[in-house]
């Protein structure tokens, strides 16, 4: 008595269920209609619904009886096998309830794409956390560029910053590094100008072999053509005739990748693209690098107001580190302009680092962990301290650089005490404290009136009676500088300011030795 209605009720249910699932499975075919790759995707899938019924069937005894199998315990899949669980599989009607649902990807068979559409969000979402957790084990080759003259002292900033196999290139540094590490080291680098990721390298003879190199490459785990692109080409003693050729081959080999994985390609974007590529040409090779960083890194965010005879941040940076400047010492720019140098040199002894407050070009890309990237930040912000403890000074003849100065420091996140700035000529500003580092960048012109030469002898003198115990480092295009000011450089660092060869000379002000000169 109690059997049959129970049954009846448990039928009735599962009637209607299935009438719901088929309804919505013919409604869920009529609204979704793909084309391209994921029309290729859906045609695999329906294609495995096909074969279940009859793999069943010959596995069944020929009897015909044969009831539900037991379920069995799922197996560790093995090194290097792919996971397919957490991610939702289209189950045949007649394969029994129970029994797991295996679909074996085809030999030579791409795998599927699983796109962002509402339907698939969260087997999505999770083949995005299985990209993650991937990447972060990856260790990647990783170039970062910068200003020629500075690779010492990057890679000894990188060591310093735990990446102990950091080697110095030409205008830039190599190192081997997990995900974690790229991120960290867009985070800290305060000299480099970009992270690159080295995704390929192969022999390049022709410009062809640029296209076949960039199909060959796994765009498609970076980016797609929901992004935006941008592709440079730079090279060295290389036999192309023209580089902007090579950059086209490049980009059609990225965009034909994508459309043949995914059935699109990504738009061009040359102003603020969404990924950003650089192919590398040397004699007989082509590498190519994924950009993590986005915007030069030396862009912090805070400089709008530029003044005369700027410097980038970066550069200003790598003379601090080259000045061997202490951050507890104090330190004086006579020509501060807008307040680079000083502004750098303020972050560096706060312990700001240079990125926390910039955007970044890996936080576009597929499978940016939002959170961990968030943790690392509130970790680096969580170190900096809140006040100097020494002195930091900059003055400047031209009262609007003094403003513009100012500006830059509130927009530094720098309280307006952090650095004292005051109009001032430098042959007769006094130092601020008995000792100390002095670092500059003294232009010329109208900031300079008068005869250079007697403005060179006028601030020596004041320099030799009454900066001594002063470590004084001046970088200048002039490279008769030393020459000028009547002083022996005690080192001189080669330099490059963009495209202008420089000299940073080193002067130490010995006390008592110039009183009389």
């Amino acid at each position: 008595m109690t059997d049959s209605p129970s049954r009846k009720t448990l039928t009735l249910k599962k009637a209607a269920a299935t009438r719901q699932a088929g309804a919505a499975e013919a409604a869920e075919g009529e609204r979704r209609k793909r084309s391209g790759a994921r029309a290729r995707q859906v045609a695999q899938l329906e294609r495995e619904r096909e074969k279940q019924p009859l793999a069943a069937a010959k596995a069944a005894p020929s009897s015909g009886q044969a009831g539900p199998a037991p379920a069995r315990a799922r197996k560790p899949a093995a090194p290097g096998a792919e996971d397919t669980r957490g991610v939702d599989t289209p189950r045949p009607p007649d394969a029994p309830a129970d029994r797991p649902l295996v679909i074996r990807k085809q030999k030579n068979a791409p795998a599927p794409r699983l796109g962002p559409d509402a339907s698939q969000e969260g087997a999505f979402s999770l083949g995005t956390a299985r990209r993650q957790k991937t990447r972060r084990d990856e260790t990647f080759p990783v170039f970062t560029p910068c200003p020629q003259g500075l690779e010492e002292a990057l890679a000894a900033e990188l060591q310093a910053l735990g990446f102990d196999d950091a080697e110095p290139a030409r205008a830039g540094c190599r190192f081997v590094s997990d995900w974690t590490g790229i991120l960290r080291a867009n985070l800290y680098s305060r000299l480099a100008t970009r992270v690159l990721v080295q995704v390929a390298h192969g022999p390049v003879r022709h410009e062809d072999d640029i296209l076949e190199l960039a199909r060959q490459t796994p765009w498609e785990r970076w980016f797609g053509p929901e992004h935006t692109l941008r592709v440079d080409t730079s090279a060295i003693r290389s036999p192309m005739q023209s580089l902007q050729y090579c950059n086209l081959r490049a980009k059609d080999g990225i965009c034909d990748r994508l459309r043949e994985r995914e059935g699109a390609r990504p738009d061009i974007d040359t102003v603020r693209p969404d990924a950003r590529v650089h192919l590398f040409l040397s004699e007989a090779s082509g590498t190519l690098y994924l950009d993590t960083s986005g915007e030069s890194l030396f862009k912090r965010g805070w400089r709008l107001e530029k003044g005369e005879a700027p410097l980038r941040e970066n550069l200003a940076a790598g003379i601090l580190a080259l000045s061997d400047w202490d951050p507890s010492q104090p330190l004086l720019d006579p020509f501060c302009g807008s307040g680079t140098i000083l502004i750098e040199a303020a972050w560096i002894a706060l312990g700001v680092p240079p990125g926390v407050w910039r955007p970044f070009g890996f936080e576009r890309l597929r499978g940016h962990d939002a959170r961990h990237w968030r943790d690392i930040k509130d970790e680096a912000r969580s170190r900096i301290a809140t006040r100097l403890d020494s002195p930091i000074v900059g003055c400047d003849l031209d009262a609007r650089a003094i403003e513009a100065a100012r500006a830059n420091t509130e927009r530094a996140w720098l309280t307006p005490d952090s650095i004292r700035f005051e109009v001032g000529d430098a042959r007769s500003f006094p130092p601020p404290a008995d000792h100390g580092w002095l670092v500059t960048n003294p232009p010329y012109g109208e900031r300079l009136p008068g005869d250079d030469a007697r403005l060179w002898e006028d601030w020596a003198r004041h320099l030799k009676q009454h900066y001594s115990n002063w470590q004084v480092n001046i970088i200048s295009s002039d490279l008769d500088l030393p020459r000028h000011l009547r002083l022996k450089p005690k080192r001189r660092h080669p330099l490059y300011n963009g495209g202008l060869e420089c000299r940073l000379f080193n002067f130490e002000m010995v006390a008592a030795s110039y009183r009389k000169t």
